[in-house]
């Protein structure tokens, strides 16, 4: 006779008691908090809530600024009325502080550092800040290890882009740059490949930027008429046959993937970009070593405000990226001496084109 198995009896994990809620508040900006983004307010307002449900309550409209709903990057000002809802605040959250190794790796990244400003050379991989899947980013890491200090970003790169990456070290600061920023004062280069061979000469490209879609939490940016103007320069420095062009670019307006975009709208869209890139290019740039988008902040540049005073910073190609042209350059060389071993004469270039390449 077979006696059957009875399965032991699953035992619930016993539930955790949920914490208190805070109360509903209305809170008006002073001037010493203006200028922040209401994800960052938010986020040092309710200290012990998780960054995914801070951007929920964005989301769902349940944050108000001055009655009305706004999104992640308003930038709060001065004499804003805040509805701060009442959010669960949970015994149990994300872990209190980024791992000593990646706060260490931040540290070591700093290129640039004065009593007012911060300036990193952001490897490539990580965040600017927490979320998106990644519990802690630069800035975390940056707060971690300066508790005393107000820090705040001056600006954002990619998870994806290395370089040059400015935080303010007090609210002050953080104003003035971001005044500086509006007003077209900073200037900031970036490296970066773009599929094919470039003929458009140095191009002004004017193609306002909105957010089409939410795509895994990620922004999806398009060219819109009802976007926000966008301005990108892009200046070829070193041609790679048809494969690739390495171009210089400059960013008067600073919008979310606006290089990405503005690559993809002329026509050359950024290599290793898995969202507006070239698939096919991608994967035969991966063959040669290109495992993210090819694009580096290079340098930063402005006059400081008040009193004048020129600063620049500068980030080298980091190696990744170095290797790549280096595995590349001889694609371009052997291109070369095919088409010029065919017994006819390699067609004459002319003196603009000898300067390009």
């Amino acid at each position: 006779m077979t006696i059957p198995t009875i399965p032991a009896p699953t035992i619930p994990a016993p539930e955790r008691a949920p914490g208190p809620k805070s109360p509903l508040t209305l809170h008006t900006i002073t001037a010493d908090e203006a200028g922040q983004r209401i994800d960052n307010f938010l986020m040092r307002h309710f200290k012990s809530v998780p960054r995914s449900r801070v951007y929920r309550l964005l989301r769902k409209g349940e944050v108000r600024v001055n009655r009305r709903r706004i999104e992640a990057e308003y930038r709060i000002q001065e004499g804003d009325e805040i509805r701060l809802p009442p959010v669960r605040i949970d015994a149990v959250g994300e872990p209190s502080r980024p791992s000593s190794s990646l706060t260490d790796l931040v540290e070591s990244s700093i290129i640039h550092k004065d009593k007012h400003l911060l300036v990193i050379n952001k490897p490539p991989g990580i965040a600017v800040h927490g979320g998106s899947g990644m519990s802690f980013g630069v800035i975390e890491c940056l707060r971690a290890s300066r508790p005393r200090e107000t820090l705040e970003l001056v600006h954002r790169l990619d998870r994806d882009t290395s370089g040059c990456l400015m935080v303010a070290r007090d609210r002050a600061t953080l104003r003035a740059l971001h005044a500086l920023i509006r007003d077209g004062g900073m200037h900031k280069t970036y490296l970066a490949l773009v599929a094919g061979s470039w003929q458009l000469g140095t191009k002004h490209i004017d193609a306002p930027l909105a957010t089409h879609t939410r795509q895994h939490g990620e922004r999806h940016v398009r060219v819109a008429a009802a976007g926000k103007d966008s301005v990108s320069i892009f200046k070829p420095v070193q041609f790679i046959g048809s494969l690739a062009t390495l171009m210089e670019v400059d960013i008067p307006t600073g919008r979310t993937h606006q290089i990405r975009v503005h690559a993809g709208f002329a026509g050359h869209p950024l290599l290793g970009d898995d969202k507006y890139g070239d698939r096919a290019r991608n994967a035969e740039l991966k063959h040669h070593g290109l495992k993210r988008t090819f694009l580096h902040a290079q340098s930063i540049a402005f006059d400081w405000p008040g009193t004048g005073v020129p600063f620049h910073v500068s980030a080298p190609l980091p190696d990744d990226l170095t290797a790549v042209l280096d595995a590349i350059t001889p694609m371009k060389r052997k291109t070369e001496k095919r088409a010029g071993s065919s017994g006819r004469p390699a067609p004459r270039r002319s003196s603009a084109a000898k300067r390009r390449e």
